[in-house]
Parts: structure tokens; C-alpha cells; sequence
């Protein structure tokens, strides 16, 4: 990752920065103790993202190439961190947040898991499988309830002893229920929701790479992406999510319509620590909502930012 002081740069070297910015160039992470002003927009724009430290200035006073941040050198100590433990996902991720944002739905999708079916054989990957031991997964008995009120189908993420994990079960249960939507138009809306402490966990840690062939891994997402079954009948579709929204947490929510959040909800992509890019879909959902940069800050952050940030970003609509 590559830190750039906007406030030094001369001309010339912002026409060098933005030229930096191409295929397979590192993260180029701006940084800037000013307003930017309206002439820096192309530069912003190709940077991966750029931090601002102007005390009383938010995220809603900002375009969304840049995050306000109240302490730089902590910000970019936290993006550094990220990057420099997993440089080969980072770099994977900066490519496809620039190929995600502008390509549709379905050819985003394919990009993403073509990335992240090759992270899963990567060094990075492996190093965090090796380190972080498999349990047993109780089975659920039935891991995603639906019910109907009216015209109303109602879809609950039901594993509340593992915060809703995204696992097999969840995953097929998913794009069951968002089937059975498109095929009955008599279903003209949609509650998604999650049982228990958290809405969704994410992806199920003891599941993680338990598909020795990445190809037939990345034949298994792309025929089984509930990201891309929320998204078929999004115009149906309202998430209510709440507690830890891990990965898969937040990225397939993010393809409704409306999503909305109480004010426990935190927000996290924990991806690229484990060598991996966001592989539910995030990349392109969360992209549509918030922009590439932020995604991009998102990720390498590898946090939880909070409700009232995912308000101003636009990632969740409103409170509830």
C-alpha cells in the first residue's frame, strides 16, 4: 500500500499519481488534513480511497471517493496493517473494486469469485486455514424459516447459537425462499431477518475451504449465490438486519432494495485478514451502494464501523 499526502503533491505529481493508478498498482490510499476541493475529483477518483482529518467535517460532507477520519495516523496504521499482512488479496481486491463498480450484476459476480476461487488456493489463505482450526458444525434442523403474512413472505436466518453463520444450510435455504418470490407473483414483499443476537455472522469459519477443487468451488458460488437471488427480485425485497453483520452479513442484505438497521448493527468485511476478498457478492452490492472507495476502505479497515457511519455512507437506508 501506497500513502499519498495530497497537501505536498505538486502538479506534476498528481498527474503521476493518477497515471499510478492502474492495473495492478498497490493500493494508493490518499490522505489530506483539508476540504478536498472540486478540481482534485479526478485524482480522488482514482486513488483507491482517500482519508480526510478536518475536525467537525463527517462523511456527509464529503464525496464518496474519501472517509473523514479524526486521527490519520491511526487510519492509516489500521489500512497499512491489513495490507501488508495479506498484499496478494489486496492487490486482487484493488483490481476488482475498479472492474466491479462499472460491469453489471451477473459479470461482477463472476469476477468476484473468479478472484476469490483464487485467493482460496493462495499463501494467504492457507497460512490463516493452517492457524485457525476447524470444529464440528452442529447441523440445523432448519437453518432459514419462512412463513407468510397476507402477501408478505417472511425469510428468518434461523442458527442463532452460531449468530446466523453463513453456512451451507443458510446459503440454499436463501436462494430457495428467493425463488419460490420469483415464481410466485402473488409475493409482492419481502422481510429478511435473522434470529437471535446478530443477523448474520458471516461466513462459516469451520466451512471455509472445505472444497479441496476451486474451480468446482467457484461453479458452486455462481449457481448458488444468494447475493444474486436477492438481487433477481430486489425490487421485493427488505432487509432488517441487526447485531454483527459480518461478510456474507452485509453483502447479500446489501442487494435489497431497502435495508434497514437498529442501532446495535455493526458493519465488517473481514475478508482480506484471512487472504480472501469479500466473496458473497459484497464487492458488487455494497460497491452500489456506498462506491468503490469506501468499499475499498471497508475492507482494509477489516472493522466494525457503526450504524450512524453505514447511514452516511448510504450502506443501510435508515434506523429502525
Amino acid at each position: 500500500m501506497r500513502v499519498l499526502d495530497l497537501d505536498a503533491l505538486s502538479p506534476d505529481q498528481v498527474d503521476e499519481a493518477v497515471e499510478a493508478a492502474m492495473p495492478g498498482a498497490p493500493a494508493l490510499v490518499g490522505v489530506t488534513r483539508v476540504q478536498p476541493a472540486e478540481s482534485a475529483g479526478p485524482l480522488l477518483e482514482a486513488l483507491t480511497c482517500t482519508l480526510v482529518a478536518v475536525p467537525g467535517l463527517t462523511d456527509r460532507d464529503l464525496p464518496r471517493t474519501c472517509v473523514a477520519v479524526p486521527d490519520l495516523d491511526r487510519a492509516v496504521a489500521a489500512l497499512r496493517g491489513t495490507a501488508e499482512s495479506s498484499p496478494y488479496a489486496t492487490l486482487a481486491l484493488v483490481g476488482l473494486l475498479r472492474l466491479t463498480a462499472g460491469a453489471g450484476v451477473a459479470d461482477g459476480l463472476v469476477a468476484e469469485s473468479l478472484a476469490y476461487s483464487m485467493l482460496l488456493a493462495g499463501p494467504e489463505f492457507l497460512a490463516w486455514r493452517e492457524r485457525t482450526p476447524r470444529r464440528a458444525v452442529p447441523p440445523g434442523d432448519e437453518p432459514v424459516r419462512l412463513s407468510r403474512v397476507g402477501d408478505t413472505l417472511r425469510v428468518v436466518l434461523s442458527r442463532p447459537d452460531r449468530h446466523n453463520a453463513f453456512d451451507r444450510g443458510i446459503r440454499d435455504g436463501l436462494v430457495e425462499a428467493m425463488r419460490l418470490c420469483e415464481l410466485d407473483d402473488s409475493i409482492t414483499a419481502v422481510e429478511l431477518s435473522g434470529a437471535g443476537r446478530s443477523f448474520s455472522s458471516g461466513g462459516d469459519l469451520d466451512e471455509f475451504g472445505t472444497t479441496p477443487n476451486v474451480a468446482a468451488a467457484h461453479l458452486i458460488r455462481l449457481r448458488q449465490s444468494a447475493g444474486y437471488a436477492v438481487h433477481r427480485v430486489a425490487d421485493r425485497v427488505r432487509a432488517v438486519v441487526h447485531g454483527s453483520c459480518i461478510g456474507a452479513g452485509i453483502e447479500v442484505p446489501a442487494f435489497a432494495s431497502r435495508l434497514d438497521a437498529s442501532d446495535d448493527a455493526r458493519f465488517q468485511l473481514p475478508e482480506l485478514r484471512m487472504g480472501l476478498v469479500p466473496g458473497a457478492g459484497g464487492t458488487v452490492s455494497i460497491t452500489r451502494r456506498i462506491g468503490r472507495w469506501r468499499t475499498a476502505y471497508l475492507a482494509l479497515l477489516a472493522e466494525p464501523v457503526s450504524v450512524t457511519t453505514a447511514l452516511a455512507w448510504g450502506l443501510v437506508d435508515s434506523r429502525v
